[in-house]
């Protein structure tokens, strides 16, 4: 019939909120406090976190991903060195479903490209291409 998304219930993911499953938060809820005036009247109120919709190079699959991320979440992809290697060494506590459904994709991706022998499949992903492109000639 038709295809199924896989099924994460038995994996150890969070969210706390239901935007955070639909996106890369990294750990970040809605959070709730008070507003004080100058009268000190105080009323509840709720602060979302800074998410953004933006899309994401993958290099291990060669495409643009199209998601809701955090600043706090780019921050993090930025310094571990871009999203596949956040996707596949961030705690899955962290990454929600959409996370975890992003590193099933780019894991496959990684096995795909293993058994056709295109990478090794350790190091740096950037690593490997800026010592594959470093192989070219040199222009005159």
């Amino acid at each position: 019939m038709f295809p199924t998304r896989p099924s994460f219930a038995a994996l150890p993911y969070s969210h706390s909120f239901k935007r955070a499953a639909l996106g890369l938060f990294h750990g970040k809820t809605k959070i709730y406090g008070n507003s004080v005036p100058f009268s000190m009247h105080k009323t509840r109120r709720s602060w979302l976190p800074n998410s953004h919709n933006k899309a994401l190079y993958s290099e291990l699959m060669g495409t643009w991903i199209r998601t809701t991320v955090t600043a706090r979440t780019l921050r993090c992809i930025d310094k571990v060195g871009g999203v596949d290697n956040y996707l596949l060494n961030t705690k899955p506590e962290l990454l929600g479903y959409e996370g975890m459904r992003l590193r099933v994709m780019v894991r496959e991706r990684r096995r795909q490209l293993e058994a056709e022998g295109m990478t090794s499949g350790t190091g740096n992903i950037s690593q490997q291409k800026s010592s594959s492109s470093s192989q070219e000639a040199p222009s005159i």
